[in-house]
């Protein structure tokens, strides 16, 4: 089975991510990302309405505002379901979903479909579909799809990535001679790994003068560097980070740009100069990054020229 690098969870070929980054001593924040991965399924909808962590302090809403999406059309995509939660410093045993809704549309040998509901009023249903058979949602509407830890997560500030891997080919069961169809995930393993980060700094060569654009003086603060995630042999990549303008706080002449909370993988890292500049550096870019677990590292670029 392909290994979501990025994500975590897979349900309907479906992956959530569970990211915490650092924020003060007590609290963390949480973002869990949806992707999906192409399968044989024309429609899979499902209605997520709750998110929370069960722990030693017992129930931790991440979200309680109902969300419906297609995962088929997550392929090669990702997509926000939990933004920053503020989680407090503790020890959780597991995450949940409740899952109050679903309903698949499943290809034929005739390439005909159908659709299997959680119920045949169920809100995402298209108009005028016909429903061909139950989609059942044991206990998820209750309890919530549980998704259990490999071990306790101690949340103390640090930044972490919690990886969780479904058998896909298990996610759903058929029932013998019934129109009946069963989600039932099943968990394969899980790891934690910490993010990195990468600060990049940008220093003047000697006897380099940085030129004028349309009358205005160009400075290294118009520059940005720009990280973008590379893609690995299953073709899934890790989280990208977006360009980030370089900045001189303490007036050493050095500008810095810092890229946090990183999920372990290759990296191309860049800079973006003003409109109309070209510009070459010592070491030349783009140069490879690579980000391991909880790892903090620092690339220093000289500028040879700029015209």
């Amino acid at each position: 089975m392909k290994r979501v690098q990025l994500l975590a969870l897979s349900l309907f070929a479906l992956a959530f991510g569970l990211v915490t980054a650092g924020c003060g001593n007590t609290d963390s924040r949480v973002t869990i990302k949806l992707t999906d991965a192409p399968g044989d399924y024309k429609a899979a909808y499902v209605t997520i309405s709750e998110v929370y962590l069960q722990g030693e302090g017992g129930k931790l809403v991440l979200r309680d505002t109902p969300v419906t999406t297609n995962l088929v059309t997550l392929a090669n995509d990702t997509a926000d379901l939990v933004k920053d939660a503020i989680v407090p410093e503790g020890s959780y045993r597991e995450l949940r979903f409740v899952i109050t809704g679903a309903y698949v549309e499943v290809e034929q040998a005739d390439g005909s479909t159908r659709i299997y509901a959680s119920s045949p009023d169920y809100a995402a249903l298209p108009a005028g579909a016909q429903v061909s058979g139950d989609l059942q949602l044991p206990s998820f509407a209750s309890s919530g799809l549980k998704v259990k830890f490999d071990g306790n997560v101690e949340v103390t500030g640090e930044q972490k990535v919690i990886l969780v891997d479904f058998d896909v080919a298990q996610s759903f069961g058929h029932g013998a001679g019934s129109n009946k169809w069963v989600m039932k995930p099943v968990i394969k393993g899980a790891e934690i790994e910490f993010t990195g980060s990468v600060n990049v700094t940008l220093a003047k060569g000697e006897g380099v003068t940085l030129p004028t654009v349309n009358g205005q003086a160009i400075t290294l603060g118009n520059f940005k560097a720009a990280l973008t995630a590379q893609t690995d042999a299953d073709g899934a990549a890790p989280a990208a980070a977006e360009e980030i303008g370089l900045t001189d706080a303490n007036g050493d002449g050095v500008f810095e740009a810092s890229f946090k909370f990183l999920v372990p993988g290759n990296y191309t890292l860049t800079f973006v100069a003003p409109e109309g500049v070209s510009y070459t550096t010592n070491p030349s870019v783009p140069v490879t990054v690579t980000i391991g677990s909880g790892k903090d590292q620092t690339q220093a670029f000289t500028l040879t020229s700029a015209q």
